[in-house]
């Protein structure tokens, strides 16, 4: 790689797993699963490949999406983006609860969004009763369009404008018989329809699998460098190497976009399922392979396109009239109890019922942990008086695995850091507080450890609590609880803990530093 520009993989880095991605002109555009957080399906945009930043979500509009009582990584699965004469679809699964409180015991339906452009703003979602997972877009030369969904690679025909089912779904390929079969997407070149299907499971020993046929609903034949993506390394850095889509540069050089995840501190992904990139290979014989069949690389040439980077910055501090798009909210939020305009240059969150260990709790405010060390910091104006009334930092996994320091009452004001990891709430460390101080909040995390510190001057930091070994912070940590699939997000929320209140907790800024404890 000696003279060549280099990158490392994963390219989006954190909670970004299962990527589709198309090429438009010059640009490309990803998404990406976004389970229970709001606004759903992040769209990322990218001129080089490697660089990516959020430009848009496809459903914004919280009456569009009621997520209000999902579970925990329930939520929208999978998305696919594709590109048919001239308009953008993206197909997605709504994971729902199944415990007939909707109305019916449906588990899985799947949305379809359109637009003019691939950033969007994209149509209200229209709701497609097919009880499966991981659609995605293929329009056959024919004018035919099908969602291929799993198990393995079904086919479901729609109509003209991709917005209907017509018909009943055929098996286009039934995979290699791998557990857990998901992911399928079917694209055709030089005469053959090629089926990638992820198999293996989402965790360690996932992988990807192809098969080809002449016809789209022929006798598929499997291509004898199965799996073409896989990682057999159990020590190596990336695991969970799968779920992936091909794409094809301006120069003719075909790529795969694949889901990984970093290791921790041992077999812990706790910044989540990511998104990575290695070169595709096509062979002699009509078939290709990803990395020359090595499996995930940590190092890659890298396209041969001019680099685009985009200009990042550490701090929020709120000025504008709209949150950044990097923020999601845990569930659909209450609009009318948070606010960026009632005292301009903060992030307003007024106290309401539910806890973080609640799925009721609204306006938890995150953002993705992109690195296994990084800084957050921010400063709080909260003066509760009532027991329960809380405002401040949490790393977040999901309703039973969190940590929080945060302003609170309890017979007084006080600094409590608590986690949760799946066992309750249990109290760390408890500092009393002055009654009229401003307090600057922050996390330093390195590896499997937190340090929590505090300041009433945004200078003079005292250490409040130090969680080591906070394996409970990632997919893998709390065997138990079986459905894991999202990542640890850091960032800012306030409730009232069950007493009634409506008291405003003002965030001045929020700070994310990537690496400044590696």
């Amino acid at each position: 790689m000696r003279g060549e520009r280099v990158y490392h993989n994963p390219v989006q880095r954190g909670f970004f797993p299962d990527p589709s991605v198309i090429r438009v002109g010059d640009d490309f555009y990803m998404v990406n699963s976004s389970f229970q957080y709001f606004p759903a399906i992040p769209i990322s945009h990218s001129r080089d490949m490697v660089h990516w930043h959020i430009v848009g979500h496809a459903i914004t509009n919280p009456e569009w999406l009621d997520l209000s009582d999902i579970k925990d990584s329930h939520g929208i699965w999978a998305p696919d983006i594709s590109c048919v004469d001239g308009k953008y679809y993206i197909f997605a699964t709504l994971r729902l609860n199944g415990d007939g409180l909707r109305g019916n015991n449906v588990l899985r339906r799947q949305l379809v969004m359109v637009s003019d452009r691939p950033e969007g703003p994209y149509s209200k979602p229209v709701c497609l009763e097919e009880d499966n997972i991981d659609p995605s877009h293929f329009a056959d030369e024919d004018g035919s369009r099908y969602m291929i969904i799993a198990r393995a690679a079904q086919a479901v025909p729609l109509s003209k404008d991709s917005l209907a089912v017509t018909g009943e779904s055929r098996t286009v390929w039934n995979g290699t018989g791998e557990r857990a079969s998901e992911g399928p997407h079917v694209f055709k070149k030089s005469g053959y329809y090629y089926c990638m299907v992820a198999e293996g499971g989402t965790g360690y020993g996932h992988g990807i699998n192809v098969a080809r046929s002449t016809e789209l609903f022929g006798r598929y034949e499997e291509s004898p460098y199965n799996p073409v993506m896989r990682q057999t390394d159990p020590d190596a850095p990336i695991q969970r190497a799968g779920h992936g889509k091909l794409v094809q540069d301006q120069n003719g050089q075909w790529w795969c976009y694949y889901l990984c995840g970093r290791q921790n501190g041992g077999r812990y992904t706790t910044v989540g399922r990511e998104t990575a990139l290695d070169p595709v290979q096509w062979l002699d014989d009509g078939w290709f392979t990803i990395n020359y069949g090595k499996g995930p690389s940590l190092e890659q040439t890298a396209p041969a396109l001019p680099e685009h980077t985009f200009e990042t910055q550490a701090a929020d501090d709120f000025d504008e009239k709209e949150l950044r798009r990097e923020w999601e909210f845990v569930r659909t939020p209450d609009n009318g109890s948070w606010s960026l305009t009632e005292r301009p240059g903060y992030f307003r969150i007024w106290t309401r019922d539910g806890r973080l260990d609640e799925i009721r709790a609204k306006n938890t405010l995150l953002r993705r942990e992109q690195e296994l060390s990084y800084h957050a910091e921010t400063k709080v104006e909260f003066y509760p008086d009532r027991n329960g009334e809380q405002a401040g930092l949490t790393c977040y996994y999901s309703t039973v695995t969190y940590a929080r320091f945060a302003v609170c009452y309890e017979d007084g004001r006080k600094l409590q850091l608590v986690i949760n990891r799946n066992r309750g709430e249990e109290l760390i460390a408890e500092i009393p507080s002055p009654e009229e101080a401003a307090v600057w909040l922050a996390v330093d995390v390195k590896g499997l450890t937190r340090t929590f510190s505090y300041s009433y001057d945004g200078r003079d930091w005292k250490t409040a609590g130090v969680l080591e070994n906070c394996i409970y912070l990632c997919d893998e940590g709390v065997p138990e609880d079986r459905k894991r699939h999202t990542g640890t997000l850091v960032g800012i929320y306030a409730n009232n803990g069950g007493c009634g209140s409506r008291k405003p907790a003002d965030f001045d800024y929020f700070k994310y530093e990537d690496g400044v404890n590696a």
